[in-house]
C-alpha cells in the first residue's frame, strides 16, 4: 500500500510539522493544477502591463526558487541526525525574512526576486505546470529526509546571501509560505476582467 507523508499511520516517525508542510505542498499543487490546466500558451504569458508577471511566470519562479533552495538544503543534511523536533521554531532573522518579504498580506511594499530567480522563458507552455510539481517533490524528498534532525539547529548555506545562514526548518517554511504567494499572484492575474478568453474551447 503506498502511504503519503500525510497517513495517519506515519504521525511517529513523521512530526508535525512534515505532516503540516507536506499538507501545504499538496494543497499548492492542487492550487496550481487548478490555475493553469487547460491554459493557452497565450493565456500562460500574458500580462496585464509591462512589467507585471503572467500566470507562468509566477509558476517558473517558484519552480526556480524551489530548485535552487532544496540544493543546499540537501547538502546540510548530510551530518547525522540530531533529532527529531515537534515544530519549527524559526529565529528572529528567519521570522523577520518571512514577515517582510514572503508574507503576501503583510508586504507593504513589493520586492524585486533576486535575479537568480526571476523568470527567464521567453514563451512559457504547458510544461511549466509538470516542472512546478516536481520541483514541490523535491521539498517533499527535503522534508522526508530531515525529520530525524532537529531542523532549527542544522542550517544551510543561503543561495541569495552566502553570508546568512537560515535553518532547515526555516528554509522549508519559506518555500511553502512562498509558494502560496505567488500561487495567489497567478490567481488573481486570471481573475482579472482582461484576462484572455480561450476562443478555441468555445
Amino acid at each position: 500500500m503506498t502511504r503519503t507523508l500525510g497517513d495517519p499511520v506515519d504521525a511517529i516517525a513523521f512530526p508535525t510539522w512534515c505532516r503540516r508542510l507536506a499538507a501545504d505542498l499538496d494543497a499548492a499543487d492542487a492550487r496550481a493544477i487548478a490555475l493553469a490546466t487547460g491554459l493557452t500558451v497565450a493565456q500562460l504569458n500574458w500580462r496585464s502591463h509591462p512589467g507585471a508577471w503572467s500566470v507562468g511566470q509566477c509558476l517558473e519562479h517558484l519552480s526556480i526558487a524551489n530548485e535552487v533552495y532544496v540544493e543546499p538544503m540537501a547538502e546540510s543534511l548530510g551530518v547525522p541526525a540530531t533529532g527529531p523536533v515537534d515544530e519549527i521554531t524559526p529565529g528572529w532573522l528567519g521570522r523577520w525574512f518571512i514577515r517582510t518579504y514572503i508574507e503576501p498580506d503583510t508586504q507593504k511594499k513589493r520586492a524585486r526576486a533576486p535575479k537568480k530567480i526571476e523568470p527567464v522563458a521567453k514563451e512559457i507552455d504547458s510544461s511549466i505546470l509538470d516542472r512546478f510539481i516536481a520541483s514541490n517533490a523535491g521539498v517533499r524528498d527535503i522534508i522526508t529526509r530531515a525529520r530525524r534532525h532537529d531542523i532549527n539547529r542544522v542550517r544551510f548555506r543561503n543561495p541569495f546571501v552566502p553570508l546568512i545562514r537560515f535553518s532547515v526548518g526555516t528554509g522549508l517554511q519559506v518555500i511553502t509560505r512562498h509558494n502560496h504567494r505567488h500561487l495567489l499572484q497567478a490567481e488573481r492575474v486570471r481573475q482579472l476582467s482582461e484576462f484572455p478568453i480561450n476562443t478555441a474551447s468555445r
